[in-house]
């Protein structure tokens, strides 16, 4: 298969394309910077800009599958200002690429678009478990965004083009993701939950990410699916688990709530809300887990350099 990938350079996006030559296929990407269009001698680049509604269409030819994760970062300061670019680089990006192939009218040959979004479309709760069909009515800052861009999706449909939703949890990574935040106090022993701790935080470890994007997109996978591991933890306990992958004394109480708050504002939503995500529908697909539980993911992660 020949794919298309938006955030190509990104935390999954490296993983991804590794996996793709792994597994026989070929890539393009897009990439908003000209002087790295030539920069990956594996895939071919071409340029787009969300701002300026700018897109090489020549990027789709010979596509078979569109893997979409582009989107600004959300662990940048909330001004209005960037809020608004969260916002619209997700929904601005993805009519983009809709609005890209429907020039062509039916020119080319793409049959799938597997796209990113975010268990953030979930309300905090302490109950278990989210699953896929829970109702949606967005409130915050974060359901919002999920909610708009998971909307903007739909447009591929009007395509004849199939739709997989991919709701991602935290991301455990040795180069990047949440974990490159929270080992930098852990390392120091002064690793500490959030508020009270108790937050259900819906992982899962990057190789299994990977790997349910490809399943997906060979399996020809549509609808929304919950990229999780089956077991969520409290926050709690994930700070306690890193801290014993990374062989560090875990004593620190726990973060009061409000002082985040007037840290961070709005943002401190990341740390304190709560999302016990179900895996049972990727699961019910024939998906296998291969680091299901949070102190095996980890020791994989660490157990090599400890660091």
């Amino acid at each position: 298969m020949k794919f298309l990938i938006t955030g190509a350079t990104g935390l999954v996006g490296r993983a991804l394309t590794v996996q793709l030559l792994a597994e026989g296929h070929s890539y393009n990407f897009l990439t908003t910077r000209k002087q790295q269009l030539d920069s990956d001698p594996q895939g071919k680049g071409f340029y787009w800009n969300v701002k300026e509604g700018v897109l090489d269409e020549s990027c789709f030819q010979g596509v078979d599958c569109i893997i979409h994760l582009a989107g600004a970062s959300i662990s940048k300061r909330w001004t209005k200002a960037y809020k608004k670019e969260i916002l619209d680089s997700r929904v601005a990006g993805t009519e983009l690429l809709a609005n890209g192939l429907k020039t062509l009218e039916g020119k080319h040959q793409v049959k799938q678009l597997i796209a990113a979004s975010a268990v953030g479309i979930y309300p905090s709760s302490t109950e278990l478990l989210k699953e896929e069909d829970a109702q949606q009515n967005p409130q915050t800052f974060m359901e919002k965004v999920v909610f708009y861009w998971e909307q903007s999706m739909d447009r591929f449909s009007e395509l004849g083009i199939g739709i997989a939703k991919i709701r991602i949890g935290l991301v455990l990574a040795q180069e990047g993701g949440v974990l490159a935040t929270l080992k930098i106090p852990t390392q120091l022993g002064l690793g500490a939950a959030f508020g009270n701790g108790k937050q259900g935080q819906s992982w899962i470890h990057i190789t299994d990410l990977v790997n349910l994007f490809m399943t997906a997109a060979t399996a020809r996978w549509t609808g929304i699916y919950n990229a999780v591991a089956p077991n969520p933890v409290s926050q709690k306990n994930l700070m306690k688990a890193l801290a014993k992958a990374l062989k560090r004394p875990y004593f620190m109480p726990p973060l009061p709530g409000f002082f985040i708050t007037m840290l961070t504002g709005e943002m401190s939503a990341l740390v304190l809300e709560s999302h016990w995500i179900s895996a049972q529908k990727v699961i019910d697909k024939g998906f296998v887990f291969l680091y299901p539980e949070l102190e095996a993911s980890l020791q994989d992660i660490y157990q090599k350099t400890g660091k």
